[in-house]
């Protein structure tokens, strides 16, 4: 069944509009109270949002519809995506619910649900849930808000959980945090300074409509500018819920998700926590981390196993080759070892705790990192015909291979939500990066475009 509703990370769209209605909301809550009722004799399930001006209202129409069957719900307020698994995960919660959009403008939102594991819902469930949702929609009843009281002894758990995977604290570290006007504006320089680093916060000001807005993971732009002002080790950008973190090292040049799992990485390995169940050291990337990633950790005896875009089937190939580091260009880290999905104010610990044990800067620590220059072009396509079926594109495809000879990478695919094909190439040489990815794109246009 083609589920209508959920996408890869929950129900997402612009808020006050369906899906994301109050109608929706409550309809949403009735499904999964029903849901609840069936695991425990007195259900209880954790909600928290970002800063987004229709959170609130969201959250009690998805508590109205849990209080319709009986079941209480415990609201966190403003916190991370991350925050409210890991409650999840760690109470007598049936399910844990987060109201927010991620990286989206502020007009948007979104409804993400974890089972009691800390892990978002497998597909079959969201398909059952959906069943019930329309099934209550079509019943015609009224949606009623529930009234709901903020517990920030909730956040305060969390903080302590955080804190306590870096027992030696961050005195004499100077970081800027990028709050992103997100979940992570009250959160992240509170964490950072109950461990002792001296913190600068920029848009760390909510006010519902600036989340994301020319700041946080998206426009690092004046993150890397404050760093440089305010002489800095490094700063941390964050999204709009705190499931991804990006960072400036103390020169004001970006460091992404693939510089990340490259610290990290060798840190982990260092310290012979980078284990799998193949007994070899690796980590898991998608396919559009670098190659120069998968080069650099080679050279360091770690292998590199890539799946599609989305932390979700990132985390599956985590579990599935047991192993403890895996993410995305994007900034999605997670460390299995601690949580069940990415938490940028985790990964932002983890960063902190290679410097701090390595006495290295973290421009030092990416230092054996060199990123293959890379080209992407988008071209709207009419249609998604099969690449195979087009043999003016193959040849252009197969000569740009047969050219770098294992020494770059081609990737050609179809976007998921739009008719875009898309052409990625990465090389030793930029030169050859710009001419061949011109000439697949221009194969592409001339037979689809």
């Amino acid at each position: 069944m083609a589920r209508r509703l959920f996408g890869t990370d929950g129900i997402r769209g612009v808020a006050g509009k369906s899906p994301l209605d109050k109608q929706t909301a409550f309809a949403v809550g009735v499904a999964l109270g029903e849901f609840a009722a069936h695991l425990d004799a007195e259900p209880v399930v954790l909600i928290g949002m970002d800063t987004r001006e229709s959170g609130p209202w969201l959250a009690a129409a998805v508590a109205g519809g849990l209080a319709l069957k009986g079941v209480q719900c415990h609201f966190a307020g403003v916190l991370s995506t991350p925050g409210v698994a890991y409650l999840t995960r760690t109470a007598h919660y049936v399910a844990g619910v987060m109201i927010s959009a991620s990286h989206n403008p502020f007009e948007d939102n979104g409804i993400k649900i974890f089972s009691h594991a800390g892990y978002k819902l497998p597909d079959e469930r969201e398909e059952a849930l959906e069943k019930s949702i329309f099934a209550f929609l079509e019943s015609g009843r009224q949606a009623t808000e529930a009234h709901l009281k903020e517990d920030v002894a909730l956040d305060e758990r969390y903080l302590e959980f955080l804190a306590s995977t870096l027992p030696g604290g961050l005195e004499g570290i100077s970081i800027v945090v990028d709050g992103g006007n997100g979940a992570a504006s009250t959160l992240g320089p509170k964490l950072l300074r109950r461990l002792g680093a001296n913190v600068t916060a920029i848009h760390c000001a909510p006010n519902g409509r600036n989340i994301n807005l020319g700041c946080g993971a998206m426009h690092t732009e004046s993150l890397q500018e404050a760093v440089v002002r305010e002489g800095a080790d490094l700063g941390v950008a964050f999204d709009g819920d705190a499931d991804r973190a990006l960072f400036v090292n103390h020169e004001g040049t970006l460091v992404d998700g693939d510089g990340i799992l490259y610290v990290n990485g060798l840190h982990l390995k260092e310290k012979g926590r980078l284990h799998s169940s193949s007994g070899h050291p690796a980590v898991v990337a998608t396919v559009m981390s670098n190659l120069g990633l998968e080069v650099a950790l080679k050279a360091e005896g770690i292998g590199m196993l890539r799946t599609a875009v989305g932390d979700k089937y990132v985390l599956e190939e985590m579990v599935a080759s047991d192993l403890m580091l895996g993410g995305e260009q994007s900034g999605h880290v997670i460390f299995r070892e601690y949580a069940t999905t990415g938490d940028g104010l985790l990964t932002c610990l983890r960063v902190l705790e290679a410097m701090r044990e390595t006495g290295r800067s973290l421009k030092d620590l990416t230092q054996g990192l060199a990123l293959f220059p890379q080209k992407l072009v988008n071209i709207r396509v009419s249609e998604r015909r099969p690449f195979q079926e087009m043999p003016s594109v193959v040849a252009e495809i197969d000569a740009a291979e047969k050219h770098f000879d294992g020494d770059g990478r081609v990737l050609v695919r179809y976007s998921g939500t739009e008719l875009l094909a898309r052409v990625m190439i990465e090389a030793r040489d930029a030169g050859d990066v710009e001419r061949y990815c011109e000439k697949i794109a221009g194969a592409i246009r001339a037979e689809i475009a």
